[in-house]
């Protein structure tokens, strides 16, 4: 890493790393869940039953529908390399809202990402032309255990609702995390986030789309900033709305990641003679002090 400095010397607070040693992560909380609007009337109900794997509200797909026109408008949707999604309803819905592909027709020979009525959601099916990859990940869940909202359904049953999402991940069809009387503390979501931060490096796609959790998300980025003005800590350590996207870039810098520089061109082609003026000036004066 290479710091700025003033004209004196003093360092600033800016750094410089290779690209290739950088991923952009655009980073998006689920849209609004049922058991968001029961939680709120009452926080005992996150432990019913009635939310098991809690899907999207009407108004969470109204929110999925302004995001979706967002990252269009922008550019954004035609930037994105891979779909990363937590294995829950109210995530896959989410993010197969936000970034799939248009309408799906009856006759294409391509699986669609959500099958029509997925989840009570009363949508049409959603298309995977001309949309990055889905993938689905264990280790950006929510805080695991206790409450039956954030438990997920086996894998052959979310297969059929999102054909195309790839669940190859997956290390077990049921859910073996979620524990009914025990809940992840922060610290445990923390290393958890980390663990998956460090494994993004080991993907070739460097414009990444994240579709997860308020707690999962809160933790992980609490753990960085420290090093920056209070002001940009406290931008990246705060808790998302709903459908929020917040982009953000992440730096190798202990050389997890084996990326080549795509963009960088080693010069000298073809091969001369290139001898900066400064560095000859500096061989010149190293000769004649020999000479003397």
């Amino acid at each position: 890493m290479l710091m700025s400095a003033d004209m004196d010397g003093t360092s600033k607070s800016s750094g410089l790393y290779p690209l290739h040693r950088c991923k952009t992560l655009h980073l998006v909380r689920h849209a609004q869940g049922i058991h968001n609007v029961a939680g709120d009337k009452d926080p005992e109900a996150y432990l019913s039953e009635d939310l098991f794997d809690a899907h999207l509200t009407p108004l969470g797909w109204h929110q999925v529908d302004n995001l979706r026109k967002h990252v269009q408008e922008t550019g954004l949707s035609k930037k994105i390399d891979l779909v990363i999604v937590s294995p829950l309803l109210r995530t896959m819905q989410t993010a197969v809202g936000v970034f799939g592909g248009e309408g799906y027709k009856d006759g294409i020979d391509v699986p669609p990402l959500m099958v029509a009525d997925a989840g009570e959601s009363h949508r049409p099916a959603i298309s995977s032309l001309n949309c990055p990859p889905f993938v689905a990940v264990e280790l950006c869940r929510e805080h695991v255990g206790l409450h039956p909202c954030d438990r997920r359904r086996s894998i052959s049953e979310y297969r059929p609702l999102f054909p195309a999402i790839d669940f190859s991940l997956m290390e077990s069809n049921e859910d073996i995390l979620w524990k009914a009387n025990t809940r992840e503390n922060a610290e445990e979501v923390v290393v958890r986030g980390m663990k998956f931060l460090n494994w993004l490096w080991t993907r070739k796609e460097k414009e990444i789309a994240i579709v997860s959790h308020s707690g999962f998300l809160y933790n992980t980025l609490s753990s960085f900033g420290s090093d920056c003005h209070p002001s940009v800590k406290s931008e990246i350590c705060k808790h998302f709305a709903n459908c929020e996207l917040r982009s953000v870039v992440i730096v190798d810098r202990s050389m997890m990641g084996s990326d080549p520089a795509t963009t960088n061109y080693p010069g000298k082609i073809p091969s001369g003679i290139d001898l900066p003026s400064d560095i000859a000036d500096e061989k010149r004066s190293s000769e004649e002090g020999v000479a003397k």
